[in-house]
């Protein structure tokens, strides 16, 4: 039984600036620091290849000392706001309904809500009340494709079903305004916030790239490398500089034996749809494939235009792919990375 994605869209919060606009309240948190410590860290953002970010909250309240309470509290009213408006739009794109959905996935690592984001939708959209519910909250950048693969799953099992992943995700409520670690600098000038909904289906008439394989990857005895503390001052930003690294050493291992598991090369993959981690991480990456003729553009431009949303990011790279029209045949794969630490594939036929 073929598993269809169907529709991707993604929701903008409200607040925008574009990094230089950001510069000057970075010069201001930076008061009383030692110069040179200053103009390296302006370097930091300039250099991210980040031209522009969006944020649930502006600039102002971000560099505020707002308290965790307060910073989750707005995650969850505007989570809530843009997750709708993302479904809503995914709906449209597939001239659905919600009460066409069966399965309901939602993703988000960077704030805490209980009840979940799931449940305040489907109060909203007046969704089924039989639907099948999933929040996924630990597995950080690598989230978007884990809710691909677990609705894949569902659908396989279940026909004439269709399932939705949301990813929410606002890595701006994670800032420490105390702490000056090159950790949650680096994370601040790369990360933005944002939300994406994806549409599976497993009708036979719905139309769409169809999901051939899936698989996971678990990085053993690398569980430092990357995740979140939980402090009183709120999610403290793990990300270890040996990331970038780890990830090339791994990197044949992880896409070659799947991809020949499904009697297939690097040469037979049409579209790269990777998750722009950083510009470190872009830039491994097209080390590793610019040889074998592929390129990641989209994964940069997603970058540069919104930054890293975690587990959002891959579903806008996504969504570029579904708006064009792909010829018949063309392959895809997939691929984002996140805690644990770990690895997620999808390869995808058009």
């Amino acid at each position: 039984m073929a598993v269809k994605i169907i529709s991707v869209a993604k929701q903008l919060p409200q607040y925008t600036r574009e990094t230089k606009d950001i510069l000057p309240f970075v010069e201001l948190w930076l008061q009383g620091q030692e110069e040179r410590f200053k103009r390296k860290v302006l370097k930091i953002f300039e250099n991210a290849a980040v031209d522009r970010r969006y944020s649930i909250m502006d600039a102002e309240e971000v560099f505020m000392k707002t308290s965790f309470e307060e910073k989750n509290d707005i995650y969850v009213r505007e989570s809530i706001k843009i997750a709708e408006q993302s479904l809503i739009k995914s709906l449209e794109k597939a001239n659905l309904q919600p009460t066409d959905i069966d399965y309901i996935i939602t993703v988000s690592c960077t704030g805490i809500m209980i009840p979940s984001l799931d449940a305040y939708l489907i109060n909203r959209l007046k969704m089924k009340q039989d639907i099948v519910r999933l929040p996924v909250t630990e597995m950080g950048c690598a989230a978007g494709v884990s809710g691909i693969l677990y609705a894949k799953n569902f659908l396989k099992a279940n026909p004439n079903k269709r399932a939705v992943v949301i990813a929410v995700e606002s890595p701006t409520a994670t800032f420490q305004l105390d702490d000056y670690s090159m950790v949650n600098i680096v994370s601040a000038a790369i990360f933005g916030d944002g939300c994406a909904s994806v549409i599976l289906s497993s009708y036979g008439d719905d139309s769409g790239p169809e999901i051939l394989d899936e698989a996971m990857y678990h990085f053993y005895n690398a569980e430092h490398m990357m995740g979140f503390r939980l402090r009183n001052s709120g999610l403290e930003m793990v990300l270890d500089q040996s990331v970038p690294q780890t990830i090339a050493d791994h990197f044949p291992k992880i896409i070659h034996p799947f991809l020949k598991q499904n009697g297939l090369s690097i040469a037979d993959i049409d579209h790269l749809v990777f998750h722009p981690g950083g510009k470190k991480i872009v830039q491994t990456v097209e080390d590793l494939f610019g040889d074998l003729g592929k390129n990641i553009d989209d994964t940069k431009e997603v970058l540069r235009l919104y930054g890293n949303m975690s587990s959002a990011t891959v579903l806008y790279v996504l969504e570029r792919f579904m708006d064009r029209d792909l010829p018949e045949g063309d392959k895809g794969l997939m691929l984002s990375f996140g805690p644990g630490f770990s690895a997620q594939r999808i390869l995808l036929e058009w």
